[in-house]
């Protein structure tokens, strides 16, 4: 086997265990997705294709309303910024990571969802595993989990009968668990009470659906002004 081939093969083993609990999740959202396409009249191959191509599943889910509907480019063009505006955050987060990647850093832009950026930024990367190769595996086999999902609950929607009412909680749990595991890994627990106490103060001032956006904005203006301190105390650093 070629050097080159054993670094792939090598980083997609490193990955692939961090992106199981991923699977669990974006099959059966990606399943509840292809079955409400279905429902709603479109064949097989819109959540197929919408899947592949735009990668983001809030957005895939109102897309149906929207194609229901009258033609608005201009609605559907600020309906997914403000969806996905949380996503400005994340490449923010993920400039130096993503930087000298060559060419799979075209992938690792398109590709990254909340559940890529989770494992991303807080993974700790085996030494000689290459960083890029594993940062796409990621962010591939994520990305093939909702494309599998999304297209079996298309192909199937019509002949499954189940209750998927509470499935979204999956994900929900999934993040958690992510914090637990970022929790232990930190010394200094600072950045993410911070975080923490933000989001609710937001939660309570703006309201479940609103309160993404100013979160994140406080959070990022008080992390910026803790920033000397927080290096300074070694936050963020392993036990």
């Amino acid at each position: 086997m070629r050097t080159g081939d054993k670094k792939l093969q090598k980083a997609f083993k490193a990955a692939f265990p961090h992106t199981i609990p991923i699977f669990a999740g974006f099959w059966f959202l990606g399943m509840t997705y292809g079955i409400y396409m279905n429902v709603s009249g479109f064949g097989f191959w819109y959540p197929m294709l919408m899947s592949l191509t735009i990668f983001a599943g809030s957005v895939e889910f109102v897309t149906v309303n929207m194609l229901l509907g009258a033609f608005s480019p201009l609605q559907a063009l600020a309906m997914t910024i403000m969806i996905n505006a949380r996503h400005l955050f994340y490449g923010i987060s993920m400039l130096d990571k993503y930087r000298g990647n060559g060419i799979k850093d075209s992938y690792l832009i398109f590709g990254m969802c909340d559940e890529s950026f989770s494992i991303n930024y807080t993974a700790d990367i085996p030494e000689g595993i290459d960083r890029g190769w594993f940062m796409f595996f990621v962010t591939a086999l994520n990305h093939f989990y909702w494309f599998f999902g999304a297209t079996l609950g298309g192909i199937f929607g019509s002949l499954i009968r189940f209750n998927t009412e509470g499935i979204d909680f999956v994900m929900t749990a999934m993040f958690v668990v992510i914090l637990l595991e970022q929790w232990m890994k930190e010394n200094n627990h600072t950045s993410t009470l911070a975080g923490l106490g933000i989001s609710l103060l937001c939660l309570i001032a703006f309201g479940p659906d609103n309160f993404i956006i100013p979160a994140m904005l406080s959070t990022l203006g008080v992390l910026a002004l803790l920033r000397k301190p927080l290096e300074a105390g070694g936050e963020g650093k392993c036990q």
